[in-house]
């Protein structure tokens, strides 16, 4: 691999590990607190389960985005970039809204929109690079139980 591919591999994956950083800045405080306080359903994985599992996910989405961007002089390829950092946004928000906001509905509605926006930019993905679309199916797996979760959390509180 070239030098330049290098550091736009590492870019790639460092963007999408931040959009995990900024989400964890409003996770932290409110694990130990707010959300330990909260009634949850009895599918709820262990805390320490989620900082590994989403650590691996925002490595698949800079793996998967560095993938596209290799061939983002293709114009079809601007809208695949631009639903990706949209979903990229909203996956960051969803932690503001639950855990900085203590609003598991509100948190809810948006995940969904999330959901949708991710579904599209597989859905884009998929031409240009058939494997950076399959790279994001553990992330649409992982947010589509995440959904569950949440609306159960809402539901029980």
């Amino acid at each position: 691999m070239k030098v330049k591919r290098l550091i736009g591999f590492i870019v790639a994956i460092i963007v999408c590990e931040l959009a995990g950083i900024i989400g964890s800045v409003f996770t932290a405080p409110s694990i130990p607190t707010w959300y330990a306080s909260l009634t949850k359903p009895f599918f709820n994985p262990p805390s320490f389960l989620f900082a590994p599992v989403w650590t691996l996910l925002y490595a698949l989405m800079g793996i998967a985005l560095y993938l596209v961007w290799e061939k983002r002089k293709k114009i079809k390829n601007k809208l695949a970039l631009i639903l990706f950092f949209f979903q990229l946004i909203l996956n960051t928000l969803w932690s503001i809204l639950f855990f900085g906001f203590h609003n598991p509905f509100l948190a809810f509605a948006e995940i969904i929109l999330l959901w949708i926006v991710l579904l599209a930019t597989i859905i884009k993905f998929y031409p240009i690079s058939k494997k950076a679309a399959w790279l994001l199916i553990p992330y649409i797996l992982w947010v589509s139980f995440a959904s569950i979760l949440n609306f159960a959390i809402f539901l029980l509180n």
